[in-house]
């Protein structure tokens, strides 16, 4: 939920990533006398109030881990009084979410994926590689292992799988190899420490050819790892969409491969009929239950790219739901209207 960031006296305005162009797209589902609009990962709260202020008579609920975000977007979202509806939860919490406020099926779905400015600025967070700060990175900070953690207690081979799998590192072996033995003569508890360590195991011709910091891909694939963000991932996605409404939309800003590969894999699936080749006609049972809304994954234009370098990376899929019936086998029983 990556936002751009400008500054006004001591205050900030945080533009959030590709905002007219959702709002446009999840526009037809909006436009009922009360549809309901999930934010899944509602961060400061700048989608929401996006939807809130174009939409008048949608009601919303947001979801996030983070509280200190959530407490943010309430002060922020407090002049819309009772059409907010805000929740601490993960985001593959959403079925527990609405039946426990009694909703049964939703018109819209936001996902804006990965970590937020919030997060990324927040010096004491541990989520960047510029600011030396304590190594925590949970987006949920009441519990769960900080990313301190994971360096120091996990062992080499479970590092080097997070630094391959969630940060495509070729270097993970050197990497973990380098942090087990600085571990061993002192626990590394700060992101600076830990950025040395990884400049130096990257040999100096790399480092120069690189494209970003030597150590984005560490702290990417150890902030997925502590948020477990690609096992609620895979989730998240059928789960929405099974309590889409018909006419219905889901939209999902991500940010890396990593996280857009499950999107589009989910998406694509959705769309697909279930019948067996070769058939004359698809039967309506085995007929497609949602169609794409974006043709692949649209991408923001080079005018907000030049204002926010941040949305640089981002992916946008937005996909309908066209009949009911359900597609995840959690919710088997769950069936939109």
């Amino acid at each position: 939920m990556l936002m751009a960031t400008d500054a006004i006296g001591s205050d900030a305005v945080h533009i959030p990533v590709m905002r007219s162009r959702i709002l446009d797209l999840l526009a037809p589902a909006l436009t009922g006398d009360h549809p309901v609009h999930i934010d899944g990962t509602l961060g400061m709260g700048g989608h929401a109030e996006a939807v809130l202020n174009r939409f008048p008579h949608v009601q919303l609920v947001g979801i996030d881990r983070d509280q200190q975000a959530l407490a943010m977007a309430g002060a922020r979202l407090e002049p819309f009084g009772s059409r907010v509806h805000l929740v601490h939860a993960v985001h593959d919490e959403i079925p527990e979410v609405l039946d426990g406020l009694g909703v049964e099926c939703v018109d819209s779905v936001l996902l804006d994926l990965g970590v937020s400015s919030l997060q990324i600025d927040e010096v004491d967070r541990g989520f960047s590689y510029s600011v030396d700060s304590p190594l925590d990175m949970r987006m949920d900070q009441s519990g769960g292992r900080t990313a301190a953690e994971v360096i120091n207690e996990s062992t080499s081979a479970e590092l080097v799988r997070i630094l391959r799998d969630y940060g495509e590192e070729k270097f993970a072996d050197r990497i973990v190899r380098a942090i087990v033995a600085e571990r061993d003569r002192q626990p590394i508890e700060t992101s600076g420490r830990l950025v040395d360590i990884i400049t130096e195991a990257i040999p100096v011709a790399v480092r120069h050819k690189r494209s970003g910091h030597p150590a984005k891909r560490t702290f990417q694939a150890l902030r997925i790892a502590v948020n477990r963000e690609m096992e609620t991932l895979p989730a998240v996605l059928p789960r929405s969409l099974d309590r889409l409404a018909v006419g219905g939309r889901m939209a999902v800003l991500a940010y890396h491969s990593l996280e857009d590969r499950p999107v589009k894999d989910v998406f694509r699936e959705a769309c697909a009929d279930s019948a067996p080749a070769g058939l004359p006609m698809v039967p309506e049972s085995m007929a497609a239950k949602f169609r794409p809304i974006t043709r692949g994954a649209e991408r923001p234009d080079a005018d907000e790219v030049s204002t926010n370098p941040r949305s640089a990376s981002a992916r946008l899929r937005v996909i309908e739901r066209v009949r009911p019936g359900s597609i995840s086998p959690q919710n088997t029983t769950k069936e939109s209207r």
